[in-house]
């Protein structure tokens, strides 16, 4: 039977939680800047004294038990309960939020929406463009940034262990062609009729290496080509004019700007797809990435962000990763 002492310490919720959403200790203890065997020991307590095993741990894996997923939403409700009472005394939603979007058209602005509606007035949520995450992520560990968007395992593994991150949505990738492309006609592309084009997808600009190299995944061993590397373009009206002028055919998301005289087609055979995430600086406390959370929750959930078709591709080492950790940040 499980027993729960009401003076339960919530560093080992935190450590229990931490280990949940990685389902990996040696990244569940560098998240909480502590020893494994630290870690491995705040579980061991915190089974004691609830009388019961929480993880599955073999050589290869660890997974929750039917009591680990039980636990696991009260947990959450606990831990988020203090960090609201310490950011209610910290002065923090005095605040302005800074969140990177991305773009005014991006899965970021749409929780930034979102978010905003669940807000009092005294709570400001200030948007910024960066072009790409992995710029984005440098002004996050600067603290220039509090939160932005993108795709967080194509960041350099030394930066992402420096960022708190979690999984808000699968989009759908496309290819943006000009109106009079033999393929425009088709409503969806096969990846394999794109073999012999070329496609830009950023490469050359060093603040999106995180989309170039999922492109770079993408197109090898199919035939298609990356557009040569050119200097980062500032703003949608520089960029449409750039890729009208260079007649270029575009790497996209399902989440992209209306260019003239082109059309987006997504990407089929197989469904490739781009994971994005919500990232935030360590230790950030703030009521406006506690409504940016509860924002991502509910888009994920209404509009069914997280699903993914069967045989989708993914990008590396997203493709590797557990369904059920994945389902676990929600």
């Amino acid at each position: 039977m499980v027993r729960v002492n009401r003076d339960l310490e919530p560093r080992l919720l935190r450590a229990f939680t931490a280990v949940a959403d990685e389902l990996h200790f040696t990244r569940a203890a560098a998240r909480l800047y502590v020893a494994q065997q630290a870690l491995s020991r705040d579980i061991r307590r915190l089974e004691r004294e609830l009388g019961a095993e929480l993880f599955v741990r073999t050589t290869r894996q660890v997974a929750l038990t039917a009591v680990g997923e039980r636990l696991l939403p009260y947990a959450r409700r606990v831990l988020q309960a203090q960090d609201d009472l310490a950011a209610a005394f910290s002065g923090a939603e005095r605040r302005p939020l800074l969140v990177d979007v991305g773009a005014p058209v991006s899965t970021g602005n749409q929780v930034l929406t979102e978010a905003r509606h669940r807000l009092g007035p005294d709570t400001e949520l200030v948007a910024r463009f960066h072009s790409g995450l992995a710029g984005a992520a440098a002004e996050l560990l600067a603290g220039r940034l509090d939160v932005s968007f993108g795709r967080a395992h194509g960041l350099d593994p030394a930066v992402l262990a420096r960022l708190e991150h979690r999984l808000i949505r699968y989009e759908r990738i496309a290819v943006v062609l000009r109106e009079d492309h033999p393929l425009a006609r088709l409503e969806e592309i096969p990846l394999s009729a794109l073999a012999g084009e070329t496609l830009y997808a950023a490469a050359g600009n060093p603040t999106t290496t995180e989309w170039t190299d999922l492109a770079a995944q993408l197109f090898a061993g199919r035939g298609i080509a990356m557009a040569e590397p050119f200097p980062e373009i500032e703003g949608d009206e520089e960029f449409i004019r750039v890729v009208t002028k260079r007649r270029w055919a575009v790497l996209a998301s399902e989440v992209f700007i209306h260019l003239p005289g082109t059309v987006l087609r997504p990407l089929t055979d197989p469904v490739p797809l781009s994971p994005v995430s919500l990232l935030w600086r360590r230790d950030l406390h703030h009521p406006g990435l506690d409504a940016l959370h509860t924002a991502a929750r509910t888009l994920a959930t209404t509009s069914d962000w997280l699903a993914r078709p069967p045989g989708a591709w993914l990008p590396r080492p997203e493709a590797g990763r557990d369904d059920q950790r994945l389902r676990r940040l929600m």
